[in-house]
């Protein structure tokens, strides 16, 4: 037994009365169930609104249990050591009549060796049955469980002369690895289109699970699996978030395990408005060889009373059944403002999502890394920024001289055009106090300029669009400079450059 089959066995061998499963794998949790009811000596009933109550493994239509209200009349009248699975009986949860009859049934289920399961992939608990309810997250399906699935497939497929099967223990873990974090359905599914596609079974058929695993991400409307090819090299400067994440490339090894590492948590990135926070998140994934996943945390929120705090879950729990993976929150401020206000706003339920998120980030034991990029530090709640959520907190200054080199040689070699042959110590003298979104617009506009006139791009094109740009320092010089005061002493340099500045402030106050 994993963790949650433990603890669904002990919760009903301890009476309790409702058990609320959450799974999408409704057959998984009844085969679980009719075992461990054999082990327990007891019978196991299933409901459906389509069959009513019925003993399981009958396939048999009670016409007369078919309504919900008649279902929960049929549980009270029995006395015998029973479990019942109601199957998809969340939506009855929101009825009045049926809710009162629940808690009328909670003492009566106590006196007895009967227990009420419901199982779900929605959780929906009214608040009259809080106090009753036991809740259990049904895990996905070990590798011990994609494995024997995977053994089976090659067994039945290995009869058939016109399928080939290429697979050596290596090959084997690969596939096992990318099919972890779907349902057992959904793995019989990957691998039996692996199969179909190309009538064997190899080690390219890896990016053919991968791709289901999108699926499930996509279908979830609140994650984007999002597809880059920044690298590091197409970021310029910060040379001590460079570093840092180097050392922490191999952090999610088996190796680093073994060395007695602990997997990192996430980083924090706040600063200037394009100066490169959200291209570093990107470039991670290439460097670290782990999926990016964008958290929308705006999808979260619903009409549907309840339905926010269910998302958030949601969110968390497939970002966790595809680890390793780097969940990327791009200007988290804007996501989590309001907060303080929530009690008055929505009924507290950007507060409980809020509360739901950062306790997870201290809390996680999966290899999820957070990359959060804000902004505006003064709408960042202060419990996000205590230390335990993030690993670390970097803050990210507008380019130095030096950067700004390095910004236009990246650029200029992104649009195929050799940077030995332009002014970069001109350009980058000329572009004081630009972002490096700003540079790169200074040569795009450079670019088109060119282009009508039908010649090539010249340092003069982009120098003319430098000097048209009125820099984001101009108009926010005043937000700018009480963002870097605020990380001097609070956030660590993501540039070297920072560093000696908020050196030398230091020196000159002590």
């Amino acid at each position: 037994m994993n963790e949650c089959e433990r603890e669904i066995d002990i919760l009903i061998r301890a009476r309790y009365p409702l058990i609320f499963i959450i799974s999408y794998e409704e057959e998984r949790v009844e085969k679980f169930l009719y075992t461990l009811s054999q082990k327990q000596n007891k019978q196991f009933y299933t409901w459906s609104v389509t069959n009513g109550i019925c003993p399981f493994g009958e396939n048999k239509v009670n016409e007369a249990t078919k309504d919900p209200l008649s279902a929960l009349n049929y549980i009270e009248k029995q006395t015998g050591s029973v479990i019942f699975l109601l199957k998809d009986f969340h939506p009855f949860l929101s009825d009045p009549t049926i809710v009162r009859k629940l808690r009328d049934l909670v003492e009566n289920l106590k006196s007895t060796y009967e227990t009420l399961i419901f199982v779900s992939p929605v959780l929906n608990v009214p608040v009259e049955l809080e106090k009753d309810i036991a809740i259990v997250d049904f895990a996905l399906p070990s590798r011990e469980d994609i494995e024997k699935l995977l053994d089976n497939i090659i067994e039945t497929v290995s009869e058939k002369k016109t399928v080939k099967i290429n697979i050596t223990p290596q090959i084997k873990e690969k596939l096992v690895d990318a099919a972890l974090g779907l349902t057992l359905n959904e793995a019989e599914n990957a691998f039996a289109r692996a199969i179909v596609a190309d009538k064997t079974l190899d080690e390219r058929d890896v990016n053919v699970i991968l791709e289901e695993k999108k699926q499930v991400i996509r279908k979830s409307g609140i994650l984007d699996y999002f597809y880059t090819e920044e690298n590091m090299d197409n970021v310029g400067g910060l040379e001590n978030l460079k570093e840092w994440l180097n050392k922490r490339k191999m952090a999610f090894t088996q190796k680093a395990k073994d060395f007695g590492l602990p997997e990192p948590k996430g980083i924090l990135l706040v600063g200037v408005q394009g100066c490169g926070k959200s291209l570093t998140a990107k470039a991670v994934a290439n460097l670290w060889g782990l999926p990016l996943l964008r958290f929308d945390v705006g999808k979260v929120f619903s009409g549907v009373v309840g339905s926010s705090e269910e998302n958030m879950r949601k969110a968390i729990k497939i970002a966790e059944s595809i680890s390793p993976v780097i969940l990327w929150i791009d200007e988290i401020e804007k996501s989590l403002s309001g907060i303080e206000s929530s009690a008055f706003s929505d009924a507290g339920t950007s507060a409980r999502v809020f509360g739901t998120f950062i306790t997870w980030l201290q809390e996680k034991t999966k290899p999820v890394f957070v990359i959060a990029t804000a902004n505006n530090i003064r709408q960042l709640p202060p419990e996000l920024l205590r230390k335990g959520r993030f690993d670390e907190i970097f803050f990210v200054d507008l380019p130095s001289f030096e950067e700004r080199k390095e910004i236009f040689a990246i650029h200029l070699r992104k649009r195929k055009r050799d940077p030995e042959k332009f002014d970069l110590d001109l350009l980058a003298r000329e572009s004081e106090n630009y972002s490096g979104a700003e540079i790169e617009q200074a040569i795009i506009d450079g670019l088109f300029d060119a282009f009508v006139e039908n010649r090539d791009l010249t340092t003069e094109d982009i120098l003319r669009n430098i000097r048209k740009t009125i820099p984001l320092f101009n108009t926010m010089r005043e937000e700018i400079m009480e963002l870097r005061e605020w990380a001097r002493t609070r956030a660590r340099p993501a540039s070297k450059t920072e560093r000696k500045r908020f050196e030398e402030e230091r020196k000159l106050e002590l």
